[in-house]
């Protein structure tokens, strides 16, 4: 198991009633600049261990936490405690521990979607923001997200099927845990995963079942071993709170991110090739949306987990654009 990244350091943070593991490389405390970087799904801290080295390489001091409901962070049993909001409050609370006044942020997938909210609600904690795979879209009061979902790709779409408790979790243990990995982190159709009645989330997935070239066998046996203990219902409540996070957030509306920003995705992205994502990058939506969008960057040949299939292309790009400030 590569549970040891050299020179990576583990602590718990007591955060907004519950209590998150952190992974922090680089100078410790002091004026040294803080990277916040913040992981998706299924994926835990160790998403980010290339880009944690190359930041601390640089002088910044790169902090990687579990969010809630994963690896070694408490998972609240309540599926409504995971709206965005509550992992909004998560990072406010890390940052306060950190000692900073601001930091810069990297997410990536729900990490990138709870990056976006909180440059939204708290502007004041972030220097600038580099997100990878998922854009901001602004709160839309005529209809929720798994609506605008619906009616873009049907009923069965993965994120549907992710909805009523338990059921995916039954599906993911019917499959050897390892198997499951291989699986998610070896797609590349270049299209959101579509789930029919008669289908598995696995099933419907194009990889071969075999460890991507970017992962080793080690990097494998580190996700299974943190999931077998936990489990993916933590992870899939970040959906199941999609709904209440869109009701909430009604008093932000249409509201723009001033934030500066630079995106970065994979043009084999299920989310790039999501029905009408790729208009709204290129012809000015995002860019109404976030003023301060910076740059783009759509690497070719690249998937969603872009992070580990690309680290020192995605290390580079972050370590670049946070140099400007």
């Amino acid at each position: 198991m590569a549970a040891t990244v050299d020179g990576v350091r583990h602590r718990t943070v007591e955060a907004n009633g519950v209590r998150l593991h952190v992974a922090e490389l680089g100078p410790e405390g002091g004026a040294a600049p803080v990277v916040l970087l913040l992981h998706g799904f299924p994926d835990l801290w160790y998403a980010w261990r290339h880009q944690m080295a190359a930041l601390a390489a640089r002088g910044y001091r790169a902090v990687a936490p579990d969010l809630r409901g994963y690896g070694d962070s408490d998972a609240p049993p309540d599926a409504s405690a995971y709206t965005t909001f509550h992992v909004v409050g998560d990072l406010v609370a890390l940052i306060a521990d950190l000692g900073q006044p601001q930091v810069f942020v990297v997410g990536h997938d729900w990490g990138a979607i709870v990056a976006w909210q909180l440059c939204l609600h708290r502007p004041d904690l972030v220097r600038a923001l580099v997100n990878l795979s998922v854009v901001y879209q602004p709160r839309r009061p005529e209809r929720s997200p798994l609506q605008s979902i619906k009616a873009a790709c049907g009923e069965d779409h993965y994120m549907c099927r992710f909805q009523e408790p338990g059921v995916a979790e039954a599906e993911f243990a019917r499959y050897d845990i390892k198997y499951a990995f291989y699986k998610t982190f070896g797609m590349r159709k270049p299209a959101p995963p579509i789930l029919p009645k008669d289908k598995s989330f696995f099933d419907a997935l194009d990889s071969d079942g075999t460890c991507p070239p970017w992962l080793s066998e080690e990097d494998i046996s580190y996700y299974a071993e943190k999931f077998a203990k936990t489990g993916f219902t933590g992870g899939l409540n970040y959906y199941r709170c999609m709904e209440l996070s869109w009701e909430l957030s009604a008093p932000w509306t249409g509201a723009q991110i001033k934030v500066p920003t630079k995106f970065i995705v994979g043009d084999l992205d299920l989310t790039y090739n999501t029905p009408g994502v790729q208009d709204y990058i290129h012809k000015g939506g995002f860019k109404a949306s976030v003023p301060n969008l910076e740059d783009v960057v759509v690497m070719e040949g690249v998937s969603h987990f872009i992070n580990q299939e690309k680290p020192n292309e995605v290390s580079e790009h972050i370590c670049e654009f946070f140099s400007k400030f």
